[in-house]
């Protein structure tokens, strides 16, 4: 199981920063800043080659890679980053975020082309809850759940994905009850209420406040699509995660739960949950959402972030090109990653706890 977790989880991890920091690496090139080193893996040093000024490594950690560039905060040498039009800047410390935002276009396009069973058959209302708008609405247990707002459902998934991609809003249910079709709108809730389970625990009602389960557990249908389908249907995949990115946090402010945070550990976590349940199929899927994560994590105002520094520019852009002093910029994102640093500390604790006491961080 360790293995099973490790293994993937550091491949995975590695991709999702080489493919940042490439990013970083690409753009920096073309903009003229100069590229003192690329690593492979995080210092002590290995192996390292000077070619065109860059220092090429191959480092002792592999838990990524990076790029150090000259003079991010100090303006004073011409190829420094610093002494770049605010544009160029903004461009190099933006590349790493696009380019996480960019592979998982390609994981879901990959994914989509490789066969893979997927859950089919009828999906009904197995429960309404009291006083949700399921009940105000109409719906009873036992109708059979056809299309949502006229996206087709296949399993129950498709019937959480469709709702949860329109919290807030009316949704139109077309179900079949006693032999009739009929097209039933429901609000999707931001903050569903909690309700306490067949085994006495507390849960939070869903959306709507149905709970749905398939007509025929286990069937199956094999699915995979050429490049030509498999890229638009990325495209859409991409889309979806955002909205539903989006959608969760609104949630998270209007009341609607609370975030679960997990650091490398709690990722470590799932990574082998997931092989050991579906196999090393999804970890594509997977990949892309960590991608996605990623950059929307990166690009976060953040001392020490990229999204941090890019504040910075804009701050000087909004200044008529004043610049805040180098060694105060650098003391802001030294104090930012100190934080960091601290509360990763702190989630590593609880994860190891969660992981120590056999939970999952989705049960």
């Amino acid at each position: 199981m360790f293995l099973q977790a490790i293994l993937p989880f550091v491949g995975i991890l590695i991709g999702l920063i080489v493919a940042h920091e490439l990013g970083h690496f690409v753009v920096a090139k073309l903009t003229g800043v100069r590229v003192l080193e690329a690593g492979l893996g995080y210092p002590p040093r290995i192996w390292g080659k000077e070619f065109h000024g860059t220092i090429y490594s191959i480092n002792a950690l592999p838990l990524g890679g990076f790029v150090r560039m000259m003079g991010e905060e100090d303006p004073s040498d011409p190829a420094s980053l610093a002494a770049k039009p605010a544009w160029a800047r903004l461009l190099v410390l933006a590349a790493g975020s696009g380019m996480n935002f960019a592979l998982p276009f390609i994981l879901f396009t990959i994914s989509f082309m490789i066969p893979r069973d997927v859950p089919v058959g009828l999906t009904q209302i197995a429960q309404v809850m009291d006083n949700s708008p399921a009940q105000e609405a109409g719906l009873q247990q036992g109708d059979i759940i056809f299309t949502i707002n006229g996206h087709e459902v296949r399993n129950t998934q498709d019937v959480s994905t469709q709702i949860r991609l329109n919290l807030g809003e009316t949704v139109s249910i077309l179900v079949k009850h006693e032999g009739e079709f009929n097209v039933v709108p429901v609000h999707a809730r931001w903050d569903p209420p909690t309700y306490v389970d067949e085994e006495g625990n507390k849960a939070r009602q869903g959306p709507t406040g149905i709970i749905v389960a398939s007509l025929y557990p286990g069937m199956t249908e094999s699915e995979s699509f050429p490049l030509w389908e498999a890229f638009p249907k990325s495209i859409d995949k991409t889309t979806q995660v955002l909205t539903l990115a989006r959608n969760e946090i609104i949630s998270w402010i209007k009341g609607g739960g609370t975030p679960q945070v997990t650091g490398p550990v709690g990722i470590a976590q799932v990574t082998g949950e997931v092989v050991e349940e579906e196999g090393y199929r999804p970890l594509l899927d997977f990949a892309a959402l960590l991608s996605i994560n990623l950059a929307i994590i990166n690009i976060l105002p953040l001392p020490m972030l990229d999204g941090g520094r890019i504040v910075f520019v804009l701050l000087e852009v909004v200044r008529r090109g004043k610049r805040v002093a180098p060694e105060k910029e650098a003391l802001v994102h030294f104090i930012g990653l100190t934080l960091i640093i601290a509360l990763a500390i702190v989630i590593t604790y609880f994860d190891v706890l969660r992981v120590l006491r056999g939970e999952s961080l989705f049960r």
